[in-house]
Order: structure tokens, then sequence, then C-alpha cells
């Protein structure tokens, strides 16, 4: 798939389109399961959705992308919960994947976020590959229509995968209101990514356009309400206990919205989105499967 073949041909040397997929849906548009266990509340979900193998292709290189952002133990709720990430690479061996690669660009130290976080040890557990991502290894993003993110250095990992699975979690963010599935595309950036806070619905709605996410799953079991992104007290943090998953990023960020009673066109990268008539927003209309398991 995909690769420097871009939706419009080969693209120059250095360069991407972005990713393409067969647009592969689930058998339904949304499927959300409540649980006290994170792993079983994941597989339940996937399974709702038709199957990992509906994604994830024999032999196929798999990313999954978590918010591994802050220097937080998991119950602090400031990077995606470990066991969803957990059960996420399960999934896609047993669907017959042969590399699952996992990871993100920390704001707080590298080796201390991925290890504090749980998600190394729990990712790798499952036989992931979980590794830090380098500068150099950039392609510049081209995109058929005039894009504030045209020339941006995305990670080539990010790009040159199979299948493509953003996991987020659900949790507050200071700028943007909260942190949903385009806000963690960020992680797939290289460059000063401070600049795109300018602007910064656009900019997310291109990015989720270049990288087109084959799955988006958000870790919403446990939920940062409160001095987001970061966190840093239990006193923030709710118990939802809640796996959401689909193809449809928009769909699936304004039903993670709909949890924690937040309008989503408060959403600078949902405004957008609905603006633009970017994916389903209409949760009234779509097919969505709640569980509990």
């Amino acid at each position: 798939m995909s690769g420097v073949m871009g939706r419009l041909g080969l693209a120059q040397a250095g360069t991407s389109r972005g990713r393409k997929r067969p647009n592969v849906k689930g058998t339904c548009d949304l499927v959300a399961t409540k649980g006290d266990d994170p792993f079983a509340a994941t597989l339940k979900t996937i399974e709702g959705l038709g199957g990992m193998q509906r994604f994830v292709a024999r032999g196929g290189t798999v990313v999954i992308k978590p918010n591994i952002g802050w220097d937080r133990a998991p119950e602090y709720a400031a990077n995606t919960n470990p066991e969803v990430v957990a059960a996420l690479v399960s999934l896609c061996f047993e669907a017959g994947a042969k590399r699952v690669n996992v990871f993100d660009i920390p704001c707080n130290s590298p080796q201390r976020t991925y290890e504090n976080s749980g998600i190394k040890k729990a990712a790798e557990r499952m036989g992931a590959r979980v590794y830090f991502v380098d500068d150099w290894n950039t392609l510049k993003a081209q995109f058929d229509f005039d894009s504030p993110m045209s020339g941006w250095p995305i990670f080539k990992d990010a790009i040159e995968c199979d299948t493509f699975i953003n996991v987020p979690i659900l949790k507050h963010h200071g700028l943007t209101g909260l942190t949903l599935s385009m806000k963690n595309l960020m992680g797939v950036c290289g460059g000063n990514r401070g600049q795109i806070h300018s602007d910064i619905g656009r900019k997310l709605v291109d990015l989720t356009y270049f990288i087109n996410p084959d799955l988006t799953v958000i870790d919403a079991y446990r939920v940062l309400l409160n001095n987001g992104p970061t966190g840093g007290s239990l006193n923030d943090v709710k118990l939802i206990k809640t796996v959401i998953a689909g193809t449809d990023p928009t769909l699936v960020d304004t039903y993670a919205c709909s949890l924690v009673g937040t309008d989503p066109r408060s959403i600078p990268y949902l405004a957008e989105a609905m603006d633009r008539k970017f994916g389903k927003s209409d949760i009234s209309k779509a097919s969505i499967l709640e569980l509990n398991a």
C-alpha cells in the first residue's frame, strides 16, 4: 500500500501524497464497549466491528499509534491505556500481521515516558516493536489541494505501512478542549510541532486526510477531565471504562465527545471537519453498537 505512491500518482523523491487504503468498513459504523477490563473491552469492540482480519492483511506491517506523550503512570490518564494497546497488538498478530510497530513523539523524556506509561512493556509483551522515531526518517507531505500542512515532514514509517491504527486517549486539552484521534496524529509529525497549533483545526483535518487511518480506537477507560494534556492529579480522572472504535475519525471523535458532555463544535478540528463534511458527525444517524464486556 501507499508509500510514496500517492492518490494522484508517484510523488517526488522525499515526498508523499499520503497513505492509500481500500476503505474497508466495519459491520457497523461504530462500536463502544463498556467493561471493567480494558483488554477484554478492546477485544470485544474489535470483534463487534467484524474482527481485526478486516483491517490487517496477512504478512502486513501495522502501525499502532497511541498517545505516549507524558511521563505519567497509567492511572493519571495522560497516555493511552497500555492494556488497550496490548489487546490491539495481540489482535493484529492473530490476524496475520508480520510486524506491529508502536511509537509516538513524547513531550517528556522519551525513555521515561515509554517506560512509565506502561505502553512499552505491554506492547512488547504481545510482540510489538516499540521504538523511538528519528527526524531524518521523514517524507514531506503533498496534497492535491491547498493545505497549510504542505511540505510538513511526516515520519516515513507512519506512511509506508499496510495498516494504520490510531489509538488516542479521551482527555482534556487546554488548547483544543479535548485530545481525540485527529489531535493524536500530531505524533507522526517531525519538525516544530508547536507551529501546528496555529490554525489547528484545518491542519489536523488535513493531517487526518493525509494519514487516512484504517481504524480509530479511542481509549475512554480512564478519562482526564481537567488539567490536560499532562494531568498529574487523580482528582481529575474519571472512570468511564469504555473503548470506542470505528473507521471514520470524525464520527468516533464526535461520539467520544458525547461521553463527557462536550459539544463537538467546540473542538476546533471537529468544527472544521463538520464544515468540510469530512466524515460523518451525526451520531443519531450512524449505526452504533453498544456492548458490555
